[in-house]
């Protein structure tokens, strides 16, 4: 069975990007998710790659974020080079 948080997976992209632009702006997921107008404990699964996440609720997150949501789709680049 598939490790579901593996970076490979678009749900564990989203994860590590969305962890990676939370961390960058020094915020709990606490506080990520009262600018998003979600509850923490979405966030955290969402983060752990335990929730398939819609659309609305990653444009929530990228906006509270202040980031364009492709980025938190992208793969990195070191995770294509692999």
């Amino acid at each position: 069975m598939k490790n579901v948080c593996s970076p490979s997976t678009a749900r564990g992209v989203f994860a590590a990007n969305l962890r990676r632009e939370r961390l960058a702006k020094g915020w709990s997921q606490m506080t990520l998710a009262d600018h998003a107008g979600l509850h923490f404990t979405y966030v955290s699964s969402v983060e752990c790659s335990k929730r398939n996440v819609s659309i609305d609720a990653m444009d929530c997150l990228a906006r509270a974020l202040g980031v364009d949501l492709a980025l938190l789709l992208k793969v990195a680049k070191e995770a294509r080079q692999g």
